[in-house]
């Protein structure tokens, strides 16, 4: 049974191959934890099958996600996925300085390569912070010929702490996570890059252009919005088709804080009309973020 459900599962992913094209996308599963902590609440039965059902709605390839909790969590949604008719065969964990909450991958395609950043730090009025989820880093086979890697960041949240100014910490994290940007775009200019992830800033503050750089390296904002038929606003100089990606409650405030970032090389392969924001039904009942999704084909120039 085990070797003719391989077979399956190799015959879907040469098909879904053949046909050149794949959905990347990143959501934040606001604290999907298994077991209660003691600074955090397990999560609810009826947020855990939202969380299902929005991930099945976008039926994406591979998916970043933010605010997982252990290993054992991770694995707990991806079998309940599968039950779901929904599968993900490879996956990754990477725990950073945060014992609680940590960035994941989920993955129909196979990881050929891990680079986990556990263990990233800077250095800030004199002392030395540890980045506090760290960073996964993966190489994504498409089919046999097409290859690109996938960096997820879930960047120092906005809440104030004793030890530092929260926003220059999330600066100093978004400098790291430059730096093994530039680290793989220096030597290779023509890498196939995809930054995605909660970077808990606006699109014009100092961490987004610091993770964005500039030159001929500088990554590409998909900025994936809202299918709802505003065209006109969507084709405006400075588009104004909605876009928010988290509700914060307690200043009843709407923001886009998680982004899709492409890499020169990648967004050659970008299909804009595939990059969208869902309508997802009672979507807050599964977090306070919404996933975001991009499409990608692998057989040449997209746009």
């Amino acid at each position: 049974m085990f070797r003719l459900c391989a077979v399956y599962l190799a015959l879907f992913l040469g098909l879904a191959a053949l046909a050149g094209t794949f959905r990347v996308a990143t959501y934040n599963v606001e604290t999907y934890l298994d077991q209660p902590t003691e600074s955090r609440r397990a999560k609810s039965g009826a947020a855990r099958a939202k969380v299902r059902e929005s991930i099945r709605i976008i039926n994406p390839d591979l998916i970043a996600l933010e605010e997982m909790g252990s290993t054992n969590a991770l694995l707990e949604l991806r079998g309940a996925l599968a039950a779901e008719h929904c599968e993900f065969p490879y996956w990754e964990h990477v725990q950073g300085f945060d014992t609680n909450i940590h960035v994941a991958v989920l993955s129909k395609w196979p990881l050929v390569a891990r680079r986990p950043h556990t263990h990233d730090s800077f250095l800030l009025d004199g002392r030395r912070f540890e980045v506090k989820r760290g960073f996964a880093e993966v190489d994504v086979a498409v089919g046999s010929n097409f290859t690109f890697t996938v960096i997820v960041a879930h960047l120092k949240s906005r809440l104030s702490t004793p030890e530092a100014d929260e926003a220059e910490e999330r600066l100093g994290e978004a400098r790291v996570l430059r730096g093994i940007i530039d680290a793989r775009l220096k030597p290779d200019p023509e890498a196939k890059l995809i930054v995605l992830g909660d970077f808990n800033a606006e699109k014009d503050s100092a961490p987004v252009r610091e993770i964005l750089g500039r030159g001929k390296n500088k990554l590409f904002d998909t900025r994936p919005a809202e299918r709802n038929g505003d065209t006109a606003a969507a084709s405006a100089a400075v588009p104004r088709d909605v876009a928010w990606t988290y509700y914060y409650g307690k200043a009843d405030e709407y923001s886009r804080i998680d982004y899709l970032l492409l890499s020169p090389a990648m967004k050659r392969h970008w299909l804009a009309q595939e990059t969208y924001l869902p309508f997802i039904p009672n979507w807050g009942v599964g977090s306070d973020h919404r996933p975001i999704v991009a499409g990608f084909q692998t057989d040449g120039p997209a746009n």
